[in-house]
């Protein structure tokens, strides 16, 4: 698929930003626990974290497959970082396509500048793909609503300033009974159970949320009432595609790494690259990364040209979050025992790319979207 001029222009700006402020610190990030304010803060400058977000609305107003290639190139630098960038983005894009105008006026705009970060409040101890089922109450008490639950993997819970809190308005109604609010994290009521500790993407702070009687002004209710789980679903496309996206970077930047070590190393009196096994074992590598962008390029351009893309979306996901694992073992592999320590960068793109196949809809939901779309195209 051939890539537009300026979304070439994006994706070697971006790249040699991520190239030259993210990867020389990602390892001590990850080591630190380290959240990297300063580097999002810069990549909010560049119009990061509102790229489809209207120029006059404070965004970049760039399109989807501007954010999934700028995805990649950040996630090449540090898949931590990509995270943060995921989310806020994810924030702006309900805030745009919900929120009103004063919401917009108080909200998006610093959202889509960065100055404030986004989390997303769906996700709960006993709710994770199936997000109808989720128990956080939301009760009208006057000009307020009065919020209550618990809300599990939340992103950026620590340096968040905003959420998008999903919760039950009409217990009767079944999913059509969810509503959406936007949350100051400052609001009282609102607060970190615990941080979690994570196998990777360590320098995303990731929190179990409680929702403690958190009373939040009625003007903070998204669209209506009862539009949540509409809310919920409405950015299932560019999430997975922004995910795909994420995947495809962090297995090149192993693909790289692989192939950097392959070319230095000598073993029986050639390089390793010269060895047909590891030359045959990095060729299968770079098929997947090419594979897993072609993939998610063909999402994002559909989604661009307002077609249906949700099959699209989930299958670059499926395919670009389990390509990426056996890439960044197969990177481990090539390096032998330097891949499984913290001198060489394998392991900790091994470690951060794991989850790719568990959050925006676990690679199961996945085969199961596609499938059902394969299903109705019989009928």
């Amino acid at each position: 698929m051939t890539v537009a001029a300026h979304h070439e222009q994006i994706r070697a700006t971006v790249r040699r930003f991520a190239r030259e402020r993210l990867a020389p610190h990602a390892a001590r990030w990850d080591r630190d626990k380290h959240f990297p304010r300063e580097e999002v803060a810069a990549l909010a400058a560049m119009g990061l974290c509102g790229v489809t977000i209207p120029e006059d609305a404070g965004g970049a107003g760039m399109d989807y497959s501007a954010l999934a290639i700028a995805c990649e190139e950040i996630a090449a630098g540090d898949g931590a970082t990509c995270t943060i960038v995921m989310v806020t983005n994810l924030v702006a894009n309900i805030l745009q396509g919900y929120g009103n105008a004063a919401q917009k006026k108080e909200f998006l705009a610093p959202v889509a500048r960065g100055k404030f970060l986004g989390a997303f409040c769906l996700t709960e101890p006993q709710a994770g793909s199936d997000a109808a089922a989720i128990t956080t109450r939301a009760e009208k008490a006057g000009a307020h609503y009065v919020l209550n639950g618990v809300k599990q993997f939340i992103t950026s819970r620590r340096n968040a300033e905003i959420a998008i809190v999903f919760a039950v308005t009409d217990r009767s109604a079944g999913k059509k009974g969810i509503s959406t609010f936007v949350v100051p994290t400052s609001t009282p009521g609102y607060s970190a159970a615990r941080i979690e500790d994570k196998t990777g993407q360590r320098a995303s702070d990731t929190a179990q949320v409680l929702l403690e009687n958190c009373k939040v002004p009625a003007a903070n209710l998204l669209s209506v009432e009862g539009a949540g789980y509409r809310i919920a679903l409405a950015n299932l496309e560019s999430g997975r595609i922004n995910v795909a996206a994420q995947a495809t970077g962090m297995a090149r930047a192993a693909l790289e790494a692989a192939l950097a070590y392959a070319g230095e190393r000598k073993s029986m009196g050639k390089t390793l690259l010269e060895h047909q096994a590891v030359n045959f074992r990095l060729a299968d590598m770079a098929t997947a990364v090419e594979a897993s962008r072609q993939l998610y390029l063909h999402a994002a351009a559909r989604r661009d040209a307002a077609a249906p893309c949700l099959k699209e979306a989930s299958m670059a996901k499926l395919f670009a979050s389990e390509a990426a694992e056996k890439v960044t073992s197969d990177a481990i592999q090539i390096h032998g025992g330097y891949g499984y320590v913290t001198d060489f960068p394998v392991e900790r793109i091994w470690r951060d790319v794991r989850v790719c196949q568990i959050y925006e809809g676990a690679s199961d939901i996945q085969r199961l979207v596609i499938g059902r779309d394969l299903a109705q195209g019989l009928t």
